[in-house]
């Protein structure tokens, strides 16, 4: 079973895989670890990766680029609006009313959704990865940003269906840094000393993301996780292009942002350019050839102007920081060491930001680019039967507080709780009590909207059904499960009605109490795992004994205690009997993909994967022809030239050069068959029945034979006429018969005879009937017995 971490990246994918010496990162067939997430549709087929980044610029309106922060997220939303002026290809309003993307493929225009866009690309990675690993690869565990809603958790799981793939997890990207960080370390304090705090700064391509964790042996737990969705390295490169814009737009009066051709380039060339700006101070020059109405043009920029000219970006390296230790509750003393990744950490500027704000040094142990697929793919081998990982549990968190609400027969008519707070532990579940008489609906949404980088407050409404009052009248008792999953997802879980059996009393006035299942930490229980079934049979770690409280419906702990459970179970025992009955839960999620349109993306998927092949095998044969004569032709000026008459030359000569030019005019773009059948017409069919492997060892005979000849010759040529031959004719006419007697058996190999189909063999025998007094059944069982006689001596070999 194969094992793979994929680092689902804005700008850079990366692919890592588990294998027995270790974590592996694996190159693509470009031999570049680094895969664009670029896909480019043309009129036949798709290029995805590297072939696609090199139409970036020259198939401007089909090649799709920047996509993921597109995710969970409609057309109207006001970051697909601010994306959409970002971007040089169409996006279009699904029918749905989620954004997708708008391109031209296999001479049409087609619309496709963003789920089908990460979907090809994780199809390609799937493909990277299993052509590395030689198997197939299924189960993988995907990263995303930590500041990521239920909605655009829900989208990138619905692209890994597309793509094929079983996602064991969706991994918080600084989690997976952590990870990758804290499993190797050795010197980690044991459980029952003060844990070692780290914190992992990541800041990509378009985002900017950091975590303190606590380390302690064996175990990781994030405390605290902010973010800035909004900086990243594309910001750095923008300022950078917003300048030479402005210079150009005066120095040679263009107007770069009106022709999406010419600002890609330039977009290309500043991002090299802040690159060699993080490695040298001095002067660096900015030269495009041919860049806009045939303009060449030039500029130059050094690190000081750069980091004046991003002071507003660099401003926003801080707040984060600082929001973290807060939330954390953490002094810079109690740090003990600080890490990065990401490209844009590479700035100098912005490394001496974090530098200042926790006055000591930072560092760079972890590979930037990697880290976070190689946490992915310990995460991975840690989930997956197939690998024996060191015990290390991975305690994650809730970014955003959620809150639920329901009606209630009060006066405001609302009832609600805040089952998760911002930064709680997850996976995580809890049970809350309800006393209902009928169905009621649960809604479940983000409790601050002003912390979440999302329009809508919403996660989803939850219908618990088939509620119905006591025997006598009463409310029913249900007990609801809501669940933080191992992908940060919320969801309510399960619904049961607690069924009374002659009890008497407990007639309770509490609209709504909740008991909350926790991970016990004081009792070192954390690497102590059970493995629960969940959604779809992925798996959930809970801990293994989880103490319990109880809150009113103010939200006020009144208990604490594993033994109050136990007080108020005996206690039900004394009065009566009760029974649990599961309820059927309805559920409404917000941006929901359905299961039919998500089975004809997985469909669609399959039909261009197929047309790729297709296009692939077409191309394989054009360049086999293409191939065949130019070998041939090289080989007609070296090899056959002395065996070969003037006449048969010039005939192959124009054969050939016949060949070429259909090949590049009427030959261009032909079906398959066409070239397979011309490669046929030019090849000689003689011989083409033989076994290769048979011609190997006549090949090698006459080699061998022919070294004989010349060791034997050159020996005769050193001695003088009046000495004794070396060798003599009847040695050589021996060796010659030799070489006959084994080379002709398998030069001369007749062609095996064409089989007469069954089908159509038996229908000759039923035309022609029995033949000298045999019955029907002989003659089948001697023809059976030629049949297989005649297999037998032909071997194994096929006849087409």
């Amino acid at each position: 079973m194969s094992v793979v971490g994929i680092d689902l990246g804005f700008l850079n994918c990366y692919i890592a895989v588990a294998r027995s010496g270790g974590i592996e990162t694996i190159a693509n067939e470009y031999s570049d670890r680094c895969t664009p997430a670029c896909i480019s549709l043309g009129s036949r087929t798709r290029a995805i990766g590297n072939a696609a980044k090199s139409q970036i610029v020259t198939n401007v309106r089909n090649t799709i680029h920047g996509f993921k922060k597109l995710h969970g997220r409609s057309f109207d939303d006001p970051i697909v609006q601010t994306e959409r002026i970002r971007l040089p290809y169409e996006l279009q309003k699904m029918p749905n009313g989620s954004a997708g993307v708008k391109v031209r493929y296999l001479e049409e225009e087609r619309p496709f959704a963003i789920e089908q866009v990460t979907g090809m690309l994780l199809a390609k990675l799937k493909e990277t990865s299993e052509n590395a690993l030689k198997k197939p690869v299924a189960d993988c565990v995907i990263s995303i940003p930590s500041f990521f809603t239920d909605a655009e958790r829900r989208s990138v799981m619905a692209a890994a269906q597309v793509a094929g793939l079983n996602c064991l997890r969706l991994m918080n990207e600084t989690t997976a840094v952590a990870l990758a960080y804290g499993i190797y370390k050795q010197d980690l304090p044991p459980l029952d000393e003060k844990p070692r705090n780290v914190v992992f700064i990541d800041m990509g391509h378009s985002a900017y993301q950091v975590s303190v964790c606590a380390f302690n042996k064996g175990k990781l737990k994030v405390l605290a996780t902010t973010f800035d969705p909004y900086l990243g390295g594309r910001n750095f490169d923008e300022a950078l292009v917003d300048y030479f814009c402005d210079e150009f737009k005066t120095k040679y009066k263009i107007n770069v942002k009106e022709n999406s051709r010419a600002l890609l380039r330039l977009y290309q060339e500043c991002e090299k350019l802040k690159k060699l700006m993080s490695a040298n101070a001095s002067d660096l020059p900015l030269n495009i050839e041919c860049f806009m109405n045939d303009l060449d043009v030039s500029s130059k920029m050094n690190r000081a102007q750069f980091e004046q000219l991003c002071a507003s970006l660099l401003a926003r390296v801080e707040p984060p920081l600082k929001a973290v230790m807060e939330q954390a509750s953490l002094q810079r003393e109690d740090i003990s060491s600080i890490e990065i990744v990401g490209g844009a950490t590479r700035i100098p500027a912005v490394k001496e930001q974090i530098t200042k704000f926790f006055l000591k040094d930072i560092s760079t142990t972890l590979n930037a680019d990697e880290a976070v697929a190689r946490g992915c793919a310990l995460q991975c081998a840690i989930l997956s039967p197939a690998f024996k990982v060191r015990e290390f549990s991975i305690t994650d968190l809730v970014p955003y507080s959620i809150t639920l609400r329901w009606k209630t027969s009060f006066e405001d008519g609302t009832g609600e709780c805040e089952v998760f707070c911002k930064n709680h532990p997850a996976p995580f579940s809890k049970v809350i009590t309800f006393h209902k008489k009928e169905t009621f609906e649960l809604e479940a949404f983000y409790t601050n909207l002003h912390e979440v980088p999302y329009p809508d407050a919403r996660i989803g409404s939850f219908t618990i059904q088939n509620v119905f009052p006591q025997s006598d009248g009463d409310s029913s008792k249900v007990k609801v499960k809501v669940r933080v999953n191992i992908h940060g997802i919320f969801s309510v879980a399960s619904a049961s009605v607690i069924e009374k059996q002659n009890l008497e009393g407990d007639h309770s006035d509490a609209p709504m109490e909740t008991e909350t299942s926790f991970k016990n930490e004081n009792k070192d229980n954390m690497d102590k795992m059970q493995v629960d079934q969940e959604e779809g049979g992925h798996q959930k770690c809970h801990a293994e004994h989880t103490p319990e409280e109880e809150i009113d419906h103010t939200g006020a702990k009144t208990k604490s205690a594993v033994s109050d459970k136990q007080d108020r179970l005996n206690q039900t025992l004394k009065k009566g009997k009760v029974k649990s009955i599961d309820l059927p839960i309805q559920s409404s999620l917000c941006r929901q993909l359905g299961q039919d349109l998500l089975n004809s993306y997985i469909e669609n998927e399959g039909k261009m994967i197929m047309q790729d092949k297709l296009e692939k095998e077409r191309n394989d044969a054009k360049n086999a022809v293409e191939e065949y004569v130019y070998d041939f032709r090289d080989r007609l000026g070296t090899v056959y030239e002395k065996f070969i008459t003037p006449e048969d030359m010039n005939k192959l000569s124009v054969i050939l050069e016949d060949t070429e030019n259909w090949l590049y005019e009427d030959g261009e773009d032909q079906p398959k068959q066409v070239y397979v059948d011309k490669l046929q017409e030019l090849k000689d069919e003689k011989y083409d029945h033989l076994d290769p492997a048979e011609m190997e060892k006549v090949e090698k005979y006459i080699s061998d034979a022919m070294s004989w000849l010349n060791s034997k010759m050159n020996a005769q040529n050193k001695l003088s006429l009046t000495q004794d031959p070396v060798v003599k004719v009847s040695e050589i006419v021996a060796k010659s018969k030799e070489l006959d007697n084994f080379c002709n058996p398998i030069i001369y190999k007749p062609k095996p005879k064409v089989e007469v189909p069954e089908d159509k063999a038996k229908a000759n025998s039923e035309h022609n009937g029995p033949m000298d007094g045999q019955s029907g059944n002989e003659t089948k069982s001697d023809s059976t017995k030629d049949s297989s006689q005649h297999t037998k001596s032909s071997g194994e070999m096929e006849v087409d």
